[in-house]
This record gives C-alpha cells, sequence and structure tokens, in this order.
C-alpha cells in the first residue's frame, strides 16, 4: 500500500469523504488521492515521492509556477512580525491602492478570505443597493458554496452528481434565477419576467466549473446592454479569470466593463484570500460605511497580502507575461486539438489563453448542457493513464486546467507525447 493510500484510509475515518474539498477527491475516478508533500515550478511531488508535472496549479493561483522565490520570500518576511493582529495595517491599504490605481473598473475594494466569500458579498451589497432580490446565474457556472448559488452549480458539484445540495433551505434559492450560459435571450426572458425584481446578473465572463466554455462572441458585450437596458447590475465572478486572462481578467480581455467584480485564486498568490470591488457608490453601502453588512476577522490577513501583492505586482511589471501564457497554451492546448485529429477521435478541446479543457463528446461544447454530454468514463480512464505517465490534472471532467510561466516548452511538449502514447496503447 502506498503512503497516500494510507493516508486516505485515516482520512475518511476523521474527514468527510477523506477530503477538505470535494474537488480533491479522486472518487469518480475509482481510486485514492494523491497526497502532495511539496511544489516546485510546474512540478507537484506525493507522500511516495512521485514527481508529476502539475496542471492544477491549486486550482489557479500558482500562474508564475509552484514556491516562486519572490512570494515565498515575501510571506516569511511577514511572518517575522507577527501571523494576525486582527487590527488594520498598511499592507491592506497597500493592496486596496494597487488594485483600485490599476483596475478602471474597480473604485473601491474589499478584501475577505475566500471566492465564496467575495461572492456572497458582492451579492449582499448588490440587493442591499438596488432594493431588489432575485440574482439570476448561468447554468453550470461555480459560484463558491453560499446557499443562494448552490442552483444548478458547476465543478465539484457536477463531479458528485449532486445538481444542488442537501440541507440549502428552498427559501434560500427562490429568489435565485438560472439562464442558459451563452444564450442572451434565455437572460432576457427572466428579466422581462422578474421586470423590476432584479438586483444583478452574475456570471463566470469564462466558464471554467463545467469545464472551459469560454463566451461566444456577443454574449458578454450582450449581458452589458441587458443590465443597463433593465436597470440591472452585472457582477463578473472573476475568481479564476481575474489577473489570468489579463492583468485586468476577463474584464479587459473582453472590453467589457462589470458594475462589481470578484476575486479569488491569483489574489492571494496561494494563501487563502478573496475580495470584492467595483464602483463607489455600491460599495460605499458595505459596513461601516453603509447598511450593508459584511465582516471577516481575519480578512487583508498580513501573511496573505504579502503574498498577494507580492504577485500582483510582478504580474503588473511582467505583463508580457500574459502573451507568453497565450503562447503556451497554443502549444499545449493546440497540440492536444491536432493529436485528437488525427487519431480521429470524436472529442473537444475548449481554451482560452492559459485555460483548457478536453471533453470526452462529440458535440461543440458552449453551455452545461452540452458540458454534460461528456463521457466520465472516458474521461476516468484517461485521468489514471495521464496519471501513470507522470501528469497530474483534475480528477474531474468538469474542471480547468492551468498553465503557468513554469511549464517550459520541452514539459508541454513531454505531456503531449504521453498524451499521444495513452491514445496509442490505452484506448479500449
Amino acid at each position: 500500500m502506498s503512503v497516500s493510500e494510507e493516508l486516505f484510509e485515516r482520512a475518511v475515518k476523521v474527514i468527510p469523504g477523506g477530503v477538505n474539498s470535494p474537488v480533491r477527491a479522486y472518487g469518480a475516478i475509482g481510486i485514492a488521492p494523491r497526497f502532495i508533500d511539496r511544489a516546485d515550478g510546474c512540478y507537484i511531488y506525493d507522500a511516495d515521492g512521485n514527481q508529476y508535472i502539475d496542471y492544477i496549479g491549486s486550482w489557479g493561483p500558482m500562474i508564475l509556477g509552484h514556491n516562486f522565490a519572490p512570494v515565498r520570500e515575501s510571506v516569511i518576511k511577514a511572518c517575522e512580525k507577527g501571523l494576525s493582529f486582527g487590527c488594520a495595517t498598511a499592507i491592506e491599504v497597500e493592496m486596496a491602492e494597487f488594485i483600485c490605481k490599476r483596475i478602471p473598473h474597480v473604485e473601491m475594494i474589499r478584501m475577505v478570505n475566500s471566492g465564496t466569500e467575495a461572492v456572497m458579498s458582492a451579492i449582499r451589497a448588490a440587493r442591499g443597493f438596488t432594493g431588489k432580490n432575485k440574482i439570476i446565474k448561468f447554468a453550470g457556472c461555480y459560484h463558491g458554496h453560499s446557499d443562494a448559488m448552490l442552483v444548478s452549480a458547476g465543478s465539484g458539484v457536477m463531479t458528485s452528481g449532486v445538481p444542488d445540495s442537501a440541507g440549502v433551505p428552498k427559501g434560500c434559492t427562490e429568489d435565485t434565477m438560472t439562464a442558459v450560459y451563452n444564450d442572451l435571450e434565455s437572460v432576457r426572458i427572466l428579466l422581462e419576467q422578474a421586470k423590476g425584481q432584479t438586483a444583478a446578473v452574475i456570471v463566470e465572463p469564462v466558464g471554467a466549473n463545467m469545464g472551459v466554455v469560454p463566451p461566444v462572441e456577443g454574449f458578454l458585450q450582450g449581458l452589458r446592454k441587458l443590465c443597463d437596458e433593465f436597470g440591472v447590475l452585472l457582477i463578473f465572478d472573476e475568481v479564476i479569470t481575474g489577473f489570468r486572462l489579463a492583468f485586468g481578467g476577463a474584464a479587459q480581455y473582453y472590453g467589457v466593463t462589470p458594475d462589481l467584480v470578484t476575486y479569488g485564486k491569483i489574489i492571494g498568490a496561494g494563501m487563502p484570500v478573496g475580495a470584492y470591488g467595483g464602483r463607489k457608490e455600491i460599495m460605499e453601502m458595505v459596513a461601516p460605511a453603509g447598511k450593508v453588512y459584511q465582516a471577516g476577522t481575519l480578512s487583508g490577513n498580513p501573511i496573505a497580502m504579502a503574498a498577494g501583492l507580492t504577485q500582483l505586482k510582478y504580474l503588473y511589471d511582467h505583463q508580457k507575461i500574459y502573451s507568453d501564457l497565450e503562447e503556451k497554451g497554443e502549444r499545449l492546448y493546440g497540440g492536444m486539438e491536432a493529436l485528437i485529429k488525427e487519431k480521429g477521435l470524436p472529442y473537444r478541446v475548449n481554451h482560452i489563453a492559459s485555460l483548457g479543457s478536453l471533453f470526452f463528446t462529440d458535440q461543440e461544447v458552449v453551455d452545461y448542457t452540452s458540458a454534460k454530454t461528456a463521457d466520465t468514463s472516458a474521461f476516468s480512464d484517461y485521468f489514471k493513464g495521464m496519471l501513470s505517465r507522470g501528469v497530474h490534472m483534475a480528477p474531474s471532467q468538469f474542471e480547468a486546467m492551468f498553465l503557468s510561466m513554469s511549464h517550459t516548452d520541452q514539459v508541454i511538449d513531454q505531456t503531449l507525447y504521453a498524451m499521444r502514447d495513452y491514445f496509442d496503447n490505452c484506448m479500449k
């Protein structure tokens, strides 16, 4: 028995399912999860000493690679002063000023501890500002695990086969309406049905929790127009795309300005950080400035701020990183597409910049319904085959692959070679 298997046997006795987040579970794959001991660059090492090329990157934060030296050193230096004070600190102000000065649509920002908390708080602010209760989200878009958002969610919810969640009272979701991603008419219908009652439309500008599903041309621009037409706020959930597609996230990449935006992942450089921000008049509704209450004992934690600010400053000062990541994405995902075409396999590769997914379906994947046509059994075989070849990906058909600056051309080519070897020797 491997060390990872022994750890999993122990874990399931004291942790629900043996993991502290469902997306870490290998249940859909039928094997014990790998327990990771350390990471460096584009590699992770499990408790048994096995090395893997990593395409999870802590689910996105490690855009510069694991254990990036400037971030690590900033954390060590900050720790020397103390881990937490529960009081205001200078670095919180510096982080807020840095973002507000460089992201045009963020006039004010509030730090929190997770993406879930950021979304929950942004929705509360939107409701407080508009005086309206209803929210429109999209099937397959995941916005964290707060009660109101666990309706037709993607990601780990899709993998486990649970459409929503037990323990969520009906009353918590009765004001959440669900539209079809990439379908503007479905949004218009809901806005008409709930005219004068809708506070906001929230969207992952690039769907990344039903696999990667980019917006079709005009979709995000159309959402902006619909929100303006009906007097509704537009919230971009950029927990994944923020500071990844461009320094200004998907809003900059697609040229669409949201009213509110939520951040996570990269903003913390691997530390537990989230944030929400946007127009000043909306954010001034948040306590103690306004009547929308939101608090957090560890929000703006100085260690997390040190890590996140160091990474954001590096990204801002080296924005060629984004064109480099585009090239890396084309090399990896374009290479995957070419291999699938060469082999005559009925699969689809969706990708945008450094994000991508291989869907085991012959249908074009543009929304939640088409994503669910994927053959999860075929993905399970593929995952195990690639893992045995030293390539580590999310153990779910419905998660994204994440590239970092530490993935060299040689590493990407090694990944494509492993994929070719799998399809040559292991396809049933």
